[in-house]
């Protein structure tokens, strides 16, 4: 193996993973003078933010949005050059297809949970608006520790308002069953609001009236000229630029605490030593690098799982396509269908239609928790299922001019009743390890924000280690000895 002369005592850090999240470490150790060299497996950075084209058009065939209301990612786009590029969605209307038809999306609700029974009208039942009424006369719901999202709003409002608007929602989000998605880790302002109130449409009055109080304004979601798929290429841009190394093609094999107190990492044919390491790779991955020195926390990784889904991109002439207004539709695991959400991509975002105004591009997606069989179809067959779908819902019926599919195989951590108690089992057994921290979407939430959060808390988290480093380097003689002088 080559040796790589990485002297320890100097603030090296190695990030094992070239996702946002461990870009974002990578980019913050770097302000703060660290020394970093990122590992990727895989032959490009940015895991789930993926640019593409189709037809011509560039596109994202990952995610396509960032939360805005959170700070962490739009910041780092600014930090990495990219604030010209930014832009809200040219519209924020969207649908939902249940019943049979297309019915606007409503307003007035917490993730599909409403404040009062007629802001889901149209979208219900009469029975199932009805429903939501009794939820003042309930007695209290016990939440608990932890409770699963969907169990604690059929509770309280009925099993309608979790099939026909919390489900696709939160499975937008997540890919899962809301059934069994800890309300505590997908939804932690519902679930504090839910402690202290006993009726559910009274909390999410209150959690509403609190957003109007500190005026919360401004757009929900934010995306990038070009793609969001072009923030990572921009950060690892920058990173570079800042003297540090980003090495693709490079999967880590072995990680062990040196006898010195630093880490040595093993990647291919290269041996890296360090002072710390940022673990930012997905669950199954992380439980292995970690079972060596920390095998309790890999344990409570290997418990986690992970949902696979699949994004078929659609290319069509514009002559040729007369969508309904908005930025698209979600649709209800309880419908039926087979695509679970499309977005027009040439609606939602005006950057694509002014560079493209005479092709509109638009996806679904396919594949929740648990579904196995449609995405071992061939990419044919989802195209066609789409299409398929697709008809049925907005009666487009034209010959696509490209299709790309888009497999994102165990790309959605889940969330169950329990997470956070996991999580922090995973932290508690990792903490008497200096030097070692770990980051991504499978701990305090999957969107692009709270990984870049997760990546800051854990750069965080090694100030104190990599700070003792440095003290001891300075001051070898007084640290070791105790005695100045000697």
């Amino acid at each position: 193996m080559r040796e790589v002369e990485t002297r320890t005592g100097t603030g090296r850090v190695v990030v094992i993973g070239g996702g946002i999240a461990g870009l974002a470490a990578a980019h913050r150790l770097l302000a703060a003078g660290r020394q970093v060299t990122v590992l990727e497996a895989s032959d490009r950075v940015g895991g789930k933010l993926l640019p593409g084209e189709i037809a011509g058009v560039r596109v994202d065939l990952g995610a396509e949005s960032m939360l805005a209301r959170r700070p962490e990612a739009v910041a780092l786009a600014r930090e990495a050059g990219l604030a010209d590029r930014l832009q809200p969605p040219a519209t924020a209307t969207a649908s939902i297809w249940t019943r049979g038809a297309l019915r606007p999306m409503p307003k007035g609700h917490v993730m599909g949970v409403p404040g009062t029974a007629s802001a889901l009208s149209g979208v219900l039942s009469e029975e199932g608006l009805a429903r939501i009424e009794r939820d003042a006369d309930l007695p209290r719901t016990e939440v608990g520790d932890d409770v699963a999202v969907g169990e604690y709003v059929a509770a309280r409002l009925g099993r309608e308002v979790v099939d026909r608007l919390v489900e696709p929602l939160l499975g937008g989000v997540y890919a899962g069953d809301a059934y069994r998605i800890s309300m505590r880790s997908a939804v932690p302002q519902l679930f504090q609001a839910a402690r202290t109130h006993t009726s559910l449409t009274e909390a999410v009055r209150g959690i509403q009236a609190k957003a109007a109080a500190d005026q919360q304004t401004g757009p929900v979601f934010m995306g990038l000229q070009g793609g969001v798929g072009t923030l990572p290429l921009a950060v690892a841009e920058s990173v570079r630029a800042r003297g540090g190394e980003i090495a693709t093609g490079t999967p880590v094999t072995e990680l062990r605490r040196e006898a010195s107190g630093g880490w040595r990492v093993v990647a291919g044919d290269r041996v890296l030593h360090a002072d710390a390491v940022v673990v930012a790779v997905p669950a199954p991955a992380a439980a292995g690098l970690l079972r060596a020195e920390a095998p309790e926390a890999a344990a409570e990784l290997d418990g986690i799982e992970y949902a696979s889904m699949a994004l078929v991109t659609l290319a069509y002439r514009r002559a040729d396509t007369d969508l309904p207004a908005g930025s698209g539709f979600l649709v209800p695991p309880v419908d039926g269908r087979t695509i679970k959400a499309s977005t027009f991509a040439s609606q939602k975002w005006g950057w694509i239609a002014d560079e493209n105004p005479d092709v509109v591009v638009l996806r679904t997606s396919v594949g929740r928790y648990g579904e196995t069989r449609i995405l071992e179809r061939d990419d044919a067959h989802l195209v066609d299922v789409s299409r398929h779908d697709l008809k049925a819902a907005t009666g487009l019926d034209a010959t696509p001019l490209e299709t790309r599919v888009t497999r994102w195989t165990d790309g959605l951590p889940q969330y169950p009743v329990g997470h956070h108690a996991r999580v922090a089992r995973v932290r508690e057994h990792i903490a008497g390890l200096p030097g070692l921290a770990v980051c991504g979407a499978q701990y305090d939430g999957v969107g692009i924000p709270a990984c870049i959060a997760s990546a800051y808390a854990a750069v965080d988290q090694l100030d104190g280690d990599l700070s003792g480093v440095e003290e001891l380097t300075a001051h070898p003689v007084q640290s070791l000895h105790g005695g100045a002088g000697e």
